[in-house]
């Protein structure tokens, strides 16, 4: 492409998205949503991070959006970057865990929403059942040290 004022060649850049997912826990419990909008199915909170917006201000509102609950102790997971994990366009998800109090109410993008645990997931949309196996990996490897 060519700058129409100095002839100069541009570059054209095509990155991947910013998103955040959280892995929020109440109780041994985790939060997860049923999407409303496509790619439908359940999945944890999370959405795109908004211009001017720090990735964990992103995490906590998109966590207070779909679910109602103020996340507290907020701790950066895994980011997550295969170019095929949304059907829809390349992201790269950085993944938070915190804890919350309280009743999760479907808000924003959520259909509805559920407390899950380790053997009671649903089937997930995304790359979430990746994320989920990381994060009880994790949890189990942490708990036995």
């Amino acid at each position: 492409m060519q700058c129409p004022h100095c002839k100069k060649e541009i570059r054209v850049h095509r990155n991947p998205l910013p998103t955040v997912d959280i892995i929020i826990e109440i109780d041994e419990m985790i939060v997860l949503i049923k999407r409303k909008n496509p790619p439908y199915g359940w999945a944890l909170p999370g959405g795109f991070v908004d211009y001017g917006e720090s990735f964990e201000k992103a995490a906590l509102r998109e966590a207070e959006e779909e679910t109602g609950l103020r996340v507290r102790n907020l701790k950066q997971f895994h980011t997550y970057s295969d170019p095929d994990r949304d059907s829809r366009f390349h992201t790269a998800s950085t993944v938070f865990i915190g804890e919350a109090n309280g009743r999760p109410i479907a808000g924003d993008d959520a259909g509805e929403v559920g407390l899950f645990g380790r053997e009671t997931l649903p089937e997930l949309a995304f790359d979430h059942a990746q994320i989920l196996t990381d994060y009880f990996s994790d949890k189990n490897k942490n708990n036995l040290a």
